[in-house]
């Protein structure tokens, strides 16, 4: 695995960090707060921010910011973490549709927030800083750290529908077999070039591809391997 698909796993797996932003109100002083997060389909994060918010006039002076994240084992300095450096902008109009659905997906209960000032807004990647552990950190640049071209932002919605319909058994069997977990209910909710994650009751699992996909064909021929492995031949 390349330092690049690394840091694209780790950021994937986790769905918030946080958010600094260069303070208006304190002139030169970073601003941070907790945010939640998806990532689409170039490996940018997306949040839902409220016009109202310190760090939303934030931005709006200065595009700026970092977003930190990292997952959080018994010892932190011991576990993988990554900041990424960029400028945070709105989502373009014609994006809107496809990123609301996405992060519906992962935050059904941020619904009510579309009817108030809230608006999606995308980090564009400059830097970014992956530390793997003690001793093994260093820097990658935004062209290192995308991902291959691939055309799943638009085969994502049938196949998350497709699988959702018919595999939910392939679903819960890869929760048990990678996860050890065994859940009631289960339901896909994206799946992008490295993995796909699955809402196993109350929680999100993530599932990384060894080697990165490029189209629904790809994913196919992996979640049938996978349903093999896990021992549903459906």
């Amino acid at each position: 695995m390349t330092p690049a698909q690394a840091a694209r796993q780790l950021i994937c797996s986790q769905h918030h960090g946080v958010l600094s932003t260069l303070s208006v109100k304190l002139e030169g002083f970073p601003f941070g707060s907790v945010v939640d997060y998806v990532i689409d389909h170039h490996a940018r994060p997306v949040f839902l921010i409220s016009a109202l918010a310190e760090h939303t006039r934030n931005i709006g002076r200065d595009s700026r910011v970092s977003l930190v994240v990292y997952s959080a084992g018994r010892e932190v300095q011991a576990s993988p973490r990554l900041t990424l450096v960029g400028h945070a902008h709105p989502v373009a109009d014609e994006h809107h549709e496809g990123t609301k659905a996405r992060y519906l997906r992962y935050f059904p209960d941020a619904l009510p927030y579309l009817a108030l000032d809230f608006s999606f807004y995308v980090i564009e990647p400059a830097q970014l800083r992956y530390i793997a552990g003690f001793g093994e950190a260093r820097w990658l640049s935004a062209e290192a750290y995308r991902p291959p071209e691939n055309t799943l932002e638009q085969e994502e919605a049938g196949m998350i529908a497709h699988m959702n319909q018919e595999h939910l058994p392939s679903l819960r069997n890869y929760c048990l077999h990678y996860h050890g977990i065994d859940p009631q209910n289960v339901s896909m909710l994206g799946i992008d070039s490295d993995g796909f994650d699955v809402r196993a009751d109350s929680q999100i699992l993530r599932f990384e591809f060894e080697h990165p996909i490029s189209d629904a064909h790809a994913a196919r021929k992996v979640l049938v391997a996978m349903a093999q492995e896990s021992g549903n031949n459906e």
